[in-house]
């Protein structure tokens, strides 16, 4: 049975690994948004080192946990977003001011919404994470 929505799977897989104090996840199938995701949180440090296994059947991602996150989802059906409208998103998804990130797909990547707003663009939110 297919994947309906890989990107949520990702995040449910990540959430309900961390609630049980797991050193590591594996997370499948994968895709180059997942793979960009992924990137994204080991950037702001919500997750260790994480490693693309290539199985042939849609692939794995081995992702070594820290601890970190205490909710995380993924945004559907995908907002636009333009560079000034981030807080109202913010107090949406967020529980508190400067807690947590919105991850965000731009024309330059996928990115937080932190780093957006300094590169001033807006884009398509995915996720959140705190």
């Amino acid at each position: 049975m297919p994947a309906t929505n890989i990107l949520a799977n990702l995040f449910v897989t990540l959430y309900n690994n961390e609630a049980r104090r797991r050193q590591e996840c594996t997370i499948l199938p994968t895709s180059k948004l997942g793979t960009r995701v992924l990137e994204a949180l080991k950037k702001d440090g919500y997750i260790g080192d994480f490693e693309h296994i290539d199985d042939k059947r849609g692939g794995k991602f081995k992702i070594r946990l820290l601890a970190r996150i205490t909710k995380c989802g993924a945004i559907s059906p995908r907002f636009r977003v333009g560079a000034g409208e981030y807080s109202s998103w913010e107090r949406q998804y967020l529980p508190s001011y400067d807690r947590g990130m919105l991850l965000v797909t731009t024309n330059q990547g996928v990115m937080s919404h932190h780093e957006a707003v300094q590169k001033g663009i807006g884009g398509f939110l995915i996720g959140y994470v705190y």
